[in-house]
């Protein structure tokens, strides 16, 4: 009896042990592959962004044969956008601070500071407006200075960047036109059904267990496009409300109108950030403008905050309806969460996510009585 005891008690010591250093060598393997499991995730997130326009390019198409051309189609439709994005923005954000750089010396020494500097006399400082200027113009110049340095210096980090995102996007058109096949395939050759009637029909209890774990990942990615597609719906709508007003305060301002595509640009991309995108959008935004007409700033920033309110409170409402039907608190975990954990990429992913994790909650009643069973 005791050897028995000896026996049994050995054996949940090795499992313990067994468990202890499963999870340890999990842990080593995530942290190690860290980088590759987040360029997995973006990859996958994109392609799962993708597939409702593929589907709808699918039907306009109306051949199903047709369907990994859909794909192939609605991929190049969105790498054409981000290109577009990229090659907008990024050439006139530098050009514009670079020009605001320029040109703050020359403000500064135009400005009429005269009340500044006789309030200065009183602290034995004799000529103040001329000390600021000499020190923005030195800041401006090293500033510039250590900008054309850090690009030549940053030439390796841009390449590294733009590796990884190369990775990212053909392993996203892989996942666009080999997933759901693939899917398919594990599903059929583990013996899993189709639908929730078949559950109740199968007898056998790890099949019904299989399958609905099937119906739970295609509710979860269900999830993930449905949120993504109506995000960017949502984000198209802002950065047009964007560029045309900013396009009509040029014409008023006597401005060069060119700058409405890309502050449209900017507030479309920023948007996809949940919750705190749409205030880094509008921020940079009103920066650039302020390089170039504080009145016109004014105007827009005083405009955009009258359309956020109606675009949050009636339109996103409108469009997104019950997609994750999630409470604010739960979002806003979630971003927290997600923004330690991976930074930009854990806040916008953060969300899918917590959607995700609702399924499951919602199915877990089901998944417990079919293992009861």
């Amino acid at each position: 009896m005791s050897r028995q005891i000896v026996e049994i008690e050995t054996k949940t010591f090795i499992r313990f042990w067994l468990v202890i250093f499963g999870f340890g060598l999990i842990t080593w393997f995530v942290i190690r592959a860290q980088e590759a499991l987040v360029i997995i995730g973006v990859a996958a997130l994109l392609a799962l962004a993708i597939r409702p326009l593929a589907l709808k390019v699918d039907s306009i198409i109306g051949k199903k044969s047709q369907n990994r051309l859909a794909s192939v189609l609605a991929y190049l439709i969105v790498l054409l956008v981000i290109a577009a994005v990229v090659a907008v923005i990024a050439p006139v954000i530098v050009s514009e601070f670079s020009k605001f750089l320029v040109s703050l010396p020359d403000t500064i020494k135009n400005a009429d500071l005269s009340g500044l500097n006789s309030l200065a006399k009183n602290f034995g400082i004799e000529n103040l407006s001329a000390e600021i200027a000499k020190t923005v113009d030195e800041l401006s110049h090293n500033l510039l200075s250590s900008f054309g340095g850090g690009v030549v210096s940053g030439i390796s980090t841009i390449g590294g960047i733009v590796g990884k995102a190369a990775i990212t996007l053909i392993l996203s058109l892989f996942f666009l036109l080999e997933g759901p096949e693939l899917f398919n395939r594990l599903w059929d050759n583990l013996g899993a059904k189709k639908s929730k009637k078949d559950i109740k029909e199968e007898k056998d209890a790890d099949i019904r267990l299989i399958t609905e774990a099937r119906i739970v990942v295609k509710k979860m990615s269900r999830v993930v496009s449905t949120f993504v597609s109506k995000q960017v719906t949502i984000a198209l709508l802002d950065g047009t409300a964007t560029a045309l007003s900013v396009a009509a305060l040029c014409l008023i301002f006597g401005v060069n109108a060119s700058l409405a595509l890309p502050m449209g640009m900017i507030t479309m991309t920023f948007y996809l950030i949940p919750m705190f995108g749409q205030v880094i959008g509008a921020s940079l935004v009103t920066l650039i403008l302020l390089m170039n007409n504080p009145l016109m700033a004014v105007i827009w920033l005083a405009f955009y905050l009258v359309y956020g309110f109606i675009e949050v409170n009636g339109i996103a409402p409108k469009i997104q309806g019950n997609a994750l039907n999630l409470r604010p608190i739960v979002i806003l975990i979630a971003m927290i969460i997600g923004t330690y954990m991976f930074g930009l990429f854990g806040a916008i992913v953060a969300i899918p996510i917590a959607g995700c994790i609702k399924v499951l909650i919602e199915e877990y009643p089901t998944i417990r009585k079919i293992r009861a069973a």
